[in-house]
């Protein structure tokens, strides 16, 4: 009998799982790990900046205690499409308030071939002055060829190509996750598909990613996506498509096309991605939308007004460029300097307004330095086709903001509580499970992140906890500077940056640095 007494208690002490030790224990939340697997109820424990157990958890000692009872735990959102360089490092807005109250835990910057360089220079700059979130970088595409090439509208000598390969190279070696174009901008729309290639099989070297603002996003979207694919199989290194639409009423119907292509190179065995911001609106440059390439700097535009017929075509253009826009109808002004009380409202209205044409508002714009813009350029069926892709991930296109008077994208505010408080809690367009999956672990598997964007043990504690029923954007086109809603606590690296619901002020984000995969070889002239 005394064996069987001793037997029966081995056995339950062997199903029992071990203390551990713990600084602060979430429990009876649900839980959902990254992965896209069912959520489960159970606790998560933290101690020194990482998770020590999740599940059943034993703990000894006297940790602090949440009880989640009826919250929701996921890892950190990972937010892969950010122009957060602009203001990451900034007092004002280093704290990244705008983020961290979407359950944001880290930003990827160096976007659209725009951002810092030198990669060491960033990097440390993160460190030293510190940051509300993690900060991962690219190697800005049309940044290097501005550095080595200017504004020049031409193929590279071989002098110039292997200098811009050798600070491709050095940005790798200084821990950069890849280098990221933006091909309808200057400098970068001058490059062609095989300067792309040169330049992706350094970053291959070094286990990056090619991540792209394609060609375009409207009635030439299967041609971009094809050649961010070519760049991908020549170069041998995953591609990654930002902000994915089919933008432009007559480019609508393209998605399927652009997400076939996609499906068809990963049955080959290609790493390709892609991002979307869940918003029916696009944001840029007034230039990059209607303006032809030729005469997007104040100089060239106003030598081709001073030519007639130089004057004419290019009105032309304007013209066409701006009907595939409802005729300025569906451009909105974000920020434009020298007319703040413009803010928020569209082209047409304002043209017939001050009793001219569109195409003059156009000029007179781009002549006193230019506009940021929102363009309602999608259509609601294909945003809902596009995020429904299990290759898609959720990334705002947005950037480290404070309150102003600026009308900007929403994205910036409310991205990640739109995708998952609306889409999928309240609209149901995506599980709950694919939602959060889209914002953890596939992004960390795009970019390689090995110990964030999942919630399993000895991973650092980038972790968010909130309430379904509450998170949500509140941020609108009309009024876009709110906070989102929801989130009850944030740990960034261990560190409560939302505490019981108030942001706590912690800069506790660092710079992540891309491990690499082997020392690269010098780059020589003959390569």
């Amino acid at each position: 009998m005394l064996t069987c007494t001793w037997f029966w208690m081995a056995a339950l002490c062997a199903a029992q799982p071990p203390a551990v030790t713990a600084e602060v224990v979430i429990q009876n939340v649900r839980i959902h790990d990254g992965s896209g697997g069912e959520e489960f109820v159970g606790d998560l424990a933290i101690r020194d900046g990482r998770i020590v157990a999740v599940g059943s958890v034993t703990v000894q000692g006297d940790p602090r205690r949440i009880d989640g009872t009826g919250l929701i735990a996921a890892p950190g959102f990972i937010d892969l499409h950010t122009h957060c360089d602009r203001g990451i490092t900034k007092p004002p807005t280093r704290l990244n308030e705008n983020y961290l109250t979407q359950g944001v835990t880290t930003v990827v910057t160096g976007n659209c071939g725009f951002g810092p360089w030198d990669v060491q220079e960033f990097l440390d700059q993160v460190d030293a002055e510190g940051a509300g979130t993690n900060v991962a970088h690219l190697i800005p595409h049309g940044t290097v060829r501005s550095r080595i090439m200017g504004s020049a509208r031409r193929r590279p000598t071989e002098e110039e190509l292997v200098r811009m390969k050798q600070l491709v190279d050095r940005g790798m070696q200084s821990g950069a996750w890849g280098i990221s174009t933006g091909l309808i901008y200057t400098p970068g729309s001058y490059a062609d598909t095989d300067e792309l290639i040169a330049f992706s099989r350094v970053v291959a070297r070094h286990g990056g990613v090619y991540a792209s603002h394609i060609r375009g996003e409207g009635v030439g979207l299967l041609d971009s996506v094809s050649e961010a694919i070519e760049i991908g199989r020549q170069a041998n290194l995953p591609v990654h498509i930002s902000h994915m639409k089919a933008s432009g009423e007559p480019a609508w119907g393209l998605a399927t096309g652009a997400i076939r292509l996609i499906q068809q190179a990963r049955q080959q065995g290609m790493p390709v991605t892609a991002d979307q911001y869940p918003y029916v609106a696009s944001s840029t440059s007034l230039a990059a939308m209607v303006v032809p390439e030729a005469y997007r700097s104040t100089d060239r535009l106003n030598e081709a007004l001073a030519d007639p017929e130089r004057a004419a075509a290019l009105r032309e253009t304007l013209t066409a460029n701006l009907r595939a826009r409802s005729d300025g109808a569906a451009l909105m002004i974000a920020s434009y300097g020298p007319q703040p009380e413009w803010h928020g409202r569209n082209l047409a209205e304002l043209a017939a307004e001050q009793g001219c044409s569109v195409e003059d508002l156009v000029l007179q714009i781009q002549q006193n330095g230019g506009a940021r813009m929102v363009n309602f350029g999608m259509q609601e069926q294909e945003v809902r086709q596009i995020m429904q892709q299990p290759f898609v991930a959720t990334a705002s296109d947005g950037e480290s903001m404070i309150p102003n008077d600026t009308v900007p994208h929403p994205r910036s505010y409310g991205c990640f509580p739109r995708k998952i408080g609306r889409y999928a809690i309240q609209w149901q367009v995506v599980s709950l499970t694919d939602a959060i999956r889209s914002s953890t672990g596939l992004p960390a598997d795009i970019f390689g992140f090995r110990d964030r964007g999942y919630l399993r043990e000895n991973l650092v504690a980038d972790i968010v906890v909130f309430d379904p029923e509450t998170f949500r954007d509140l941020a609108t086109f009309e009024d876009p500077h709110q906070y989102s809603t929801g989130v009850r606590y944030l740990l960034v690296n261990g560190q409560f940056a939302i505490d019981d619901g108030q942001v706590t002020g912690v800069l506790a984000g660092r710079a992540l640095k891309h491990p690499g995969m082997q020392a690269s070889e010098a780059i020589q002239d003959s390569e």
